[in-house]
């Protein structure tokens, strides 16, 4: 295990160096600057700045200390944000934005989980027809769609929850971006759990216990269900990134002091070091959630642990 830890750890590091490296490249090759605005700035003084944070000096240059800066864990400061670093400002939109994905995450897996194996159990019914029809719904309904729509309803017409904002992380404010968030990944992960385990309870090994009195409950919770969330375990890898990280359509239209919000205001800005510390935070938790996906993959399915 010990090996398989550090194996995957070391096999990381070119990925996310490949990650900088492209980062860093496209960012540069956007049109535009970190010191445009509406009113240009004199040619002496936008020079003083260039000079200041190192712009002046040729693209390897710039890159090799951003860099040595990223192997001693300094992101850089901020080019709009100046009384602040990019680690500061991750820092302070991560409580936000971990809260808002932490409970997406909670509420997408146990509810897509549920309506999944419901769903494949009554196999071929109204139910599951009724679930299926959901969650390919909740698929291609974008967030940017339903988000405006439950605000609409549950915010102006009924006025049962908060619009927007953050209101010092009380739970009326959470309820609505939680449920925008995590609507996408409730219908895939109610689609996959679904097929898994129909074709799992197809399996000889579940029709041999069936055959020696097994009850229901105990080849489905101890025969069937392991080895079907294999492709939801897979699946929910990336996904717990990209939610714990924040989403950016969500956390614009509630209007969340998120990372994401700062990961937008750091493109339109061309906020180089804020844009590239934010998808440094979102590869090395791919990277982290990967692992773990592999680690539950061996305590799932002993097959892949003895490999």
């Amino acid at each position: 295990m010990f090996r398989l830890i550090c194996g995957r750890l070391l096999g990381a590091i070119p990925t996310l160096m490949a990650i900088v490296l492209l980062g860093f490249v496209l960012m540069r090759l956007a049109p535009g600057g970190p010191f445009d605005a509406e009113r240009a700035l004199p040619p002496e003084v936008e020079a003083q700045l260039r000079a200041q944070y190192d712009l002046d000096a040729p693209l390897h240059e710039q890159l090799a200390r951003y860099l040595a800066d990223l192997a001693r864990f300094d992101l850089g400061p901020s080019f709009k944000y100046k009384d602040f670093t990019v680690a500061e400002l991750i820092r302070d939109g991560a409580g936000v934005s971990a809260a808002l994905g932490g409970a997406a995450l909670v509420l997408a897996a146990a509810l897509g989980l549920t309506l999944g194996c419901a769903a494949a159990l009554k196999r071929g019914s109204r139910f599951d027809a009724a679930v299926m029809t959901l969650a390919v719904s909740g698929q291609v309904i974008p967030t940017f769609v339903m988000g405006p729509i439950l605000a609409l309803v549950f915010g102006l017409w009924l006025r049962w929850l908060p619009l927007a904002g953050w209101g010092g992380g009380r739970p009326a404010f959470l309820i609505l971006p939680v449920i925008t968030l995590a609507l996408p990944y409730v219908a895939a992960i109610a689609r996959l759990m679904r097929a898994s385990l129909i074709e799992t309870m197809n399996e000889s090994y579940i029709r041999t216990a069936r055959a020696k009195g097994a009850s229901p409950v105990r080849i489905l919770l101890r025969h069937a269900l392991p080895p079907a969330l294999l492709p939801v375990v897979s699946y929910l890898g990336p996904a717990a990134a990209g939610l714990l990280t924040g989403s950016v359509v969500v956390e614009t239209i509630f209007g969340l002091p998120g990372i994401g919000r700062y990961f937008v205001q750091g493109a339109i800005n061309r906020d180089y070091t804020l844009v590239l510390g934010v998808v440094m935070l979102y590869g090395g938790l791919i990277v982290v959630f990967n692992l773990a996906t592999d680690l539950i993959y061996g305590w799932l399915d002993p097959r892949v642990r003895r490999s």
